[in-house]
């Protein structure tokens, strides 16, 4: 094979996946000058244009994105292969990235993250936090954290928590002031603070098990927000009802902050899981991670 074909790959695909020279040159540790000069190269090699350039955008050509499309999972795999043979070091090393929420992040990783570095201190763990589902390849993630039922099939996953139960949470002096529902069809006297997911940009409607019936009830809301965190903060500060999960609000629950109602109606969902390709389940970094993060649940 001709050395010089590999030549500019990696810049090409850094471009690509960030539609910038100057983050692609930030990530690869370069300048901006250095990537723009060694795709110009890759272009007059090949004599096809890659990119289309302005001064505030850059995207694929339709030839650009036919290339990354066939480099992409070849690159991938020699990552992998490479990868794998970390597996045969003991010291676990590199930088994990891994995409989470944020209340996963305070229920998993804050019991384990002290004691994760001082175990592994040649790893670097590369947390995001979002709430949106996350496409592991597409983004470049190592592993992630979500619910059970918003896993890829093609994932390995591995069960990090029990049922998730739900309930419907508000402050005592919302309590106080509007009364507290008895059935889910009391929610239409209320007003309610509603989460819109990253991703799909959807609402999350409310449901609940009513006589082994599945009853939505759209409450009636002056305020949605798409990070969960904020939607249990405005809660406890009483502005309205919330939809939340067990985890995502312990501590007020326990401190009093918040109150449930309406826990017969609805039913737990599947817990907490770790997912990652199968091809990065060998990297000796992960196996650190897994192995700090089951005794923390």
């Amino acid at each position: 094979m001709d050395k010089d074909l590999l030549d500019g790959v990696t810049m090409f695909l850094a471009v690509a996946e960030h539609k910038s020279f100057t983050v692609a040159g930030a990530r690869l540790k370069v300048s901006a000058t250095a990537v723009s000069k060694s795709i110009r190269v890759l272009e007059q090699r090949h004599g096809v244009s890659l990119f289309q350039r302005t001064t505030r955008h850059v995207a694929l050509t339709e030839a650009g994105d036919a290339l990354y499309k066939r480099l992409r999972p070849a690159v991938e795999d020699i990552d992998g292969a490479f990868e794998a043979l970390n597996g045969f070091r003991d010291n676990a090393s590199g930088t994990l990235r891994v995409t989470m929420t944020r209340s996963a992040c305070t229920l998993l990783i804050g019991p384990m993250i002290e004691r994760f570095r001082l175990t592994h201190p040649d790893v670097h763990l590369d947390l995001t936090l979002d709430e949106a589902a996350v496409d592991l390849v597409e983004s470049g993630f190592d592993a992630g954290v979500r619910l059970g039922e918003a896993l890829a099939k093609d994932m390995v996953a591995l069960r990090l928590t029990p049922d998730i139960t739900w309930s419907i949470v508000g402050s005592p002096a919302y309590f106080a002031r509007a009364g507290r529902p008895q059935t889910p069809h009391d929610l239409v006297d209320h007003e309610g603070l509603l989460y819109r997911f990253g991703g799909s940009g959807a609402l999350h409607r409310w449901d609940f098990q009513v006589d082994d019936r599945k009853v939505i009830v759209d409450i009636p809301s002056k305020l949605t927000v798409n990070d969960r965190s904020t939607l249990g903060d405005f809660a406890r500060k009483g502005l309205g009802l919330a939809y939340m999960g067990d985890f995502e609000v312990s501590r007020e629950l326990a401190s009093g902050e918040l109150e449930q109602v309406l826990l017969p109606f609805t039913p737990p969902s599947d817990g907490l899981y770790l997912y990652f390709p199968v091809r990065t389940q060998s990297q000796a970094k992960l196996r650190a991670f897994i192995d700090a993060l089951r005794p923390a649940v």
